[in-house]
């Protein structure tokens, strides 16, 4: 009975291990890495400047009878924004035209003595020594009638700047000074306004000699060349997300400075909407003049680890290997792979967990056209 009963429980077991299922490998999604055209770029820190500021100061000296505009408003070139005291610049005007006046009666005078006498001294009615004399009054009446008709010029200047201008379309600050004060005494220049031109805008940015290097080895191919203001650069506020904003470079130094090692490059934005202001923190990312075939993969399917950055590919047998790569910019959802895949490769996009290194898979094809990436590889993100 002893053997019976162990023969029957060999046999239940044998029976057991025969039926039991095996395991079926996980499921992953996997897609080759897609060849796209990319430009490169790098990223800077920067700030925005206004492409006009002045100081405008009055230029004669008076009391300030009018301020013809509202603190922080939009003027035009030419605009009237202040009034200084005119009354003893019309004056002085008036008595530099009176003389004129006088000088061209003196003249008139001298010129006609002069010609009297220059024919009575070929009559011998005369001597040369009048005649001389009459010469040299009618010389020093036309001098003296050049040096009036300057002083009405003069005295018209010193009463246009009793009306104080705008230098250029922008955007007035506070005025500095109120009404019934005494502006430009003893020849000092008194400050008035601030007035700041942002449409169009500057920014400036620093590359430093690393960087400056890198766009060195990307610049044009000899024989080729790039006419200024027509190489773009993008750049984001503190609150955007990415670099909406676009604009073209139209500056940069002559030489790296030699205590901070960088170069200052400025570019110009319209601004037309005048929403940003000078003086803003901007990030900046200037893509490089040509384009370059590159791989690139879903953002999702890059992983890290101590060892860096990897992505997991199924090979030929469908067993999971580690790939290590080195990554690039961004375009749109996907990430341009530099270092560490070929076109033929089979990335994992969906189930990276359930992908073990060294294990087999069931690997399923993507859906065609991954991974997405936008039409145009201009800076995003």
């Amino acid at each position: 009975m002893v053997v019976v009963a162990a023969a029957a429980a060999a046999l239940a077991a044998g029976c057991k291990s025969a039926s039991a299922p095996t395991q079926p490998s996980p499921a992953v999604t996997v897609a080759r890495p897609t060849s796209e055209s990319v430009a490169d770029y790098l990223d800077f820190t920067g700030n925005t400047a206004a492409i006009n500021s002045v100081t405008v100061v009055a230029r004669v000296e008076g009391y300030l009878e009018k301020i013809h505009f509202t603190d922080g408003a939009r003027v035009k070139k030419g605009q009237l924004l202040f009034t200084i005291q005119q009354d003893q610049y019309k004056a002085q005007l008036a008595q530099a035209k009176a003389q004129v006046m006088a000088q061209k009666a003196a003249l008139w005078h001298a010129s006609t003595e002069f010609a009297r006498y220059s024919d009575l001294v070929k009559q011998d009615a005369a001597t040369q020594t009048t005649v001389d004399r009459w010469e040299y009054e009618k010389e020093a009446a036309a001098a003296n009638l050049l040096a009036a008709e300057a002083q009405v010029e003069i005295a018209k200047l010193n009463l246009s700047y009793t009306e104080v201008r705008a230098p250029f379309d922008g955007r007035a600050g506070r005025h500095l000074v109120d009404t019934g004060a005494l502006v430009g005494s003893m020849g000092q220049q008194t400050s008035l306004v601030e007035v700041d031109q942002i449409e169009p805008l500057f920014v400036y940015f620093t590359i430093d000699e690393r960087d400056l290097l890198r766009l060195a080895q990307r610049r044009p191919a000899p024989g080729e060349t790039v006419e200024q203001g027509t190489i773009p650069f993008f750049f984001g506020l503190l609150d955007e997300d990415g670099h909406p904003h676009e604009g073209r470079l139209d500056f940069a130094a002559t030489s790296v400075a030699p205590t901070t090692g960088t170069l200052q490059v400025r570019g110009t934005y319209p601004n037309q909407d005048s929403r940003v202001l000078p003086g803003l923190f901007v990030r900046v990312r200037v893509p490089a003049l040509k384009k370059r075939e590159a791989l690139l993969v879903p953002g999702d399917a890059i992983s890290f680890d101590q060892q860096g950055e990897y992505v997991l590919v199924v090979n030929d047998k469908n067993v999971v290997e580690r790939r290590a790569v080195k990554t690039g910019q961004q375009v749109g959802d996907a990430l341009v792979v530099n270092e560490g895949l070929t076109a033929d490769d089979r990335v994992i996009v969906e189930g990276i967990l359930q992908a073990i290194p060294g294990r087999e898979v069931a690997p399923h094809a993507a859906d065609a056209g991954a991974p997405k990436t936008p039409a145009t590889s201009a800076p995003a993100g």
